[in-house]
């Protein structure tokens, strides 16, 4: 049996390269700039973590940095245990800021020294906190006792759930606690900048995160308290929910008791819901030795949230936020324990992130929801082996691949285009069945503004399988110039790529500095080849390339 894992988990660490010869024919892409489907909304510039001390760690600060330079708007960013007791280190799935504490009289004790540390970070860098409200301060806590978990991957992931998940034993504090924070945050930042965030209550209520015999009420309650005491500290914050884990019937009675119950703070009809936010996920497993991705159920679950904002008149324009959105759920849990997780060091990752980003914009418009952010639940972990295959950015300061999708995805301006492709799939038909067989997805997602036109390009299939992939023919109409100036940056083996320069290294467990440096310089956005001039025929330029499997490429043409 141990024999069996350990060949699994080695076929699961490398993707099988398989060679095929090439396809005669190029697969064509056709962009047509004048036919306009909706705004280039900047939803994937939202990122999230579990662990808020990981902010302030120079490794945190340097993706912070790396995540804020890509993106023309600010980033979000959303963070788990802001309200946790503790000193502010960090663990696995754990973190503290120690806000919140009681005196022998039992009197109220604020503490922001650290919460501050973790948003001044953010703002430093343009970046905008959303604020998760959770978890439960010790001395607020129903049952505090035991409080800090020591979790490792491995073990079974309820271990977590101790003292914090729990509501509040005493509601009139928790409510005079939010008003403070508020508050502070207004005098520290300014009213302009606090309005600019979104408040939100609790982490998958519906899930493990909260215990409490009837956790849906008890989580309606909660909700209704944190809003009221928000909005008494500042009437045009932003405060949403539920966060939920799925789209299910938790959701569904959520969102009609925000617009149609009673109000258990204020006893009125109806709780200010600013936004509506839900957890999609995919389902990775390993299959003949080789990781298989589960995009299918990541898109079954962003259609059955959207659905249910879609069931509701009321909410026809307010705000969605997919406040988790990714291909599992354990960014914790690394390719040691995980051999399905082995996807996260490669180009795997980046295929997967660029084709389902693009799609998120296509499942949202069928349902006529107004998604504003996607947050991927993705950024660093300390103290770790290099390219561990935790959920990450970045390993040990060193970016990895899917990073530079987000990167090309903040090239991208103006408008979304239309894209038709023959060897493109439609959201139907991956949320059906996903990608499989013997054809991969090859599209893209298109956008102009005023002096350019750019092109997200991939080559993706479920399977973690890396070959010469296809040629491809892009044919970019709507070009109001007789030239352009073409640039074509790319994520392959040779190409944005630092887990591929590792491993040529040899995977060393302590690469010399010489080595990091290198790392670095490999995990910067490349470019293809140098940028060029196209001549345009007719408002037309063709592109051609060969997209190998699992590879993205982003061409922009500028006039």
């Amino acid at each position: 049996m141990k024999r069996h894992l350990a060949a699994l988990l080695l076929a699961a660490c490398a993707p099988l390269h398989a060679a095929e010869p090439s396809t005669p024919q190029p697969v064509r892409l056709a962009i047509d700039a004048t036919q306009v489907k909706g705004p280039m909304t900047p939803i994937w510039a939202w990122f999230g973590y579990d662990e808020p001390n990981y902010t302030t760690a120079p490794n945190g600060k340097k993706l912070l940095s790396d995540i804020a330079a890509l993106s023309p708007v600010p980033v979000y960013v959303r963070a788990h245990n802001l309200m946790t007791s503790g000193d502010g280190s960090y663990a696995l799935k754990w973190g503290s800021t120690n806000m919140y504490s009681e005196d022998k009289d039992g009197k109220p004790v604020y503490d922001w020294t650290i919460i501050d540390g973790i948003f001044d970070t953010y703002i430093e860098r343009g970046m905008k906190p959303l604020a998760q409200i959770g978890f439960m301060p010790e001395a607020l806590s129903q049952r505090p006792q035991p409080y800090r978990h020591h979790w490792k991957p491995g073990t079974p992931y309820k271990e977590i759930m101790t003292g914090w998940a729990t509501p509040p034993k005493d509601y009139a504090k928790w409510s005079e606690l939010l008003y403070q924070w508020v508050k502070h945050s207004v005098a520290r930042y300014g009213r302009k900048e606090v309005e600019s965030w979104y408040w939100e209550v609790w982490n998958e209520p519906d899930g493990l995160y909260l215990i409490a015999p009837d956790t849906k009420r008890e989580y309606f309650k909660m909700y209704d308290y944190a809003a009221d005491a928000v909005k008494r500290a500042l009437p045009t914050a932003r405060i949403g929910g539920p966060h939920t884990a799925g789209a299910g019937r938790f959701m569904d009675d959520f969102l009609q008791h925000c617009l149609h119950e009673t109000n258990y703070a204020t006893g009125k009809t109806g709780t200010p819901l600013d936004f509506v936010a839900f957890h999609a996920k995919g389902a990775p497993k390993v299959v003949d030795g080789i990781v298989r991705m589960g995009m299918d159920a990541h898109f079954r679950h962003l259609d059955e949230g959207f659905a249910l904002v879609e069931k509701y008149p009321e909410l026809k324009n307010v705000p969605v936020i997919i406040g988790e959105s990714d291909p599992e759920g354990c960014a914790a849990c690394g390719m040691q324990t995980n051999p399905e997780n082995a996807y996260r060091n490669g180009t795997l990752y980046a295929s997967y992130t660029a084709a389902s980003i693009a799609r998120e914009y296509d499942l949202a418009a069928r349902r006529g929801v107004n998604l504003i952010g996607a947050v991927n639940w993705s950024f660093e972990f300390e103290d770790q082996p290099w390219f561990a295959g935790f959920r990450d950015l970045a390993t040990n300061g060193v970016n990895k691949p899917v990073l530079n999708v987000f990167r090309m995805l903040g090239k991208m301006r103006g408008e979304r285009v239309a894209v038709t492709g023959d060897r493109a799939y439609d959201a139907a038909r991956i949320q059906a069945a996903g990608v499989r067989g013997a054809r991969t997805d090859i599209d893209a997602l298109a956008a102009k503004d005023a002096h350019s036109v750019s092109v997200l390009v991939w080559n993706y299939h479920d399977d973690d399988i890396i070959d010469a992939g296809s040629p491809v023919e892009l044919r970019i109409a709507g070009i109001p110039a007789q030239r352009v100036q073409m640039r074509h940056y790319r994520i392959d083996q040779e190409h944005g790529n630092s887990y591929a320069a590792w491993k040529r290294m040899g995977s060393p467990a302590n690469p010399t500095p010489a080595q990091v440096a290198e790392l670095q310089k490999a995990s910067e956005l490349a470019e293809l080849a140098p940028a060029s001039t196209l001549q345009t025929t007719d408002g037309t330029a063709t592109v051609r390339m060969q997209l190998p499997r699992q590879a993205v490429s982003l061409v922009t043409l500028t006039y």
